[in-house]
């Protein structure tokens, strides 16, 4: 499926080949969203990141491809390409890539 592609219900893809890197820039991609949460798939150009920041969500990071740094209530670990992580929701949280990155966020809405 080319990385400009829409993800169909019921149809499979590559996770990976369906987000492409933007030189100097970060990419995301909604894959469903729904009241209770969401799924979005996230490439990051080296260097880049997000800012700190809090979610009423608990977020399932996938990472898919390359390292970053991702601080959760002051605290930074390094995740690579095979890793996952759980972000607890309301918990200030930020990330920064090492090297290009790809990760899935799956954020899912508490009570």
């Amino acid at each position: 499926m080319p990385s400009d592609a829409v993800a169909t219900k019921g149809v499979s893809f590559d996770l990976k080949e369906h987000v492409a890197y933007a030189i100097g820039s970060v990419v995301s991609k909604t894959l469903l969203k729904k009241d209770t949460g969401n799924i979005t798939l996230f490439s990051f150009d080296k260097g880049q990141g997000l800012s700190e920041h809090t979610s009423p969500y608990d977020a399932v990071v996938n990472v898919l491809d390359g390292e970053a740094e991702i601080t959760i209530g002051g605290r930074m670990q390094t995740v690579k390409a095979g890793q996952m992580l759980i972000m607890p929701a309301n918990v200030s949280h930020a990330l920064l890539a090492q090297v290009q990155f790809k990760m899935l966020l799956i954020m899912i809405r508490g009570n």
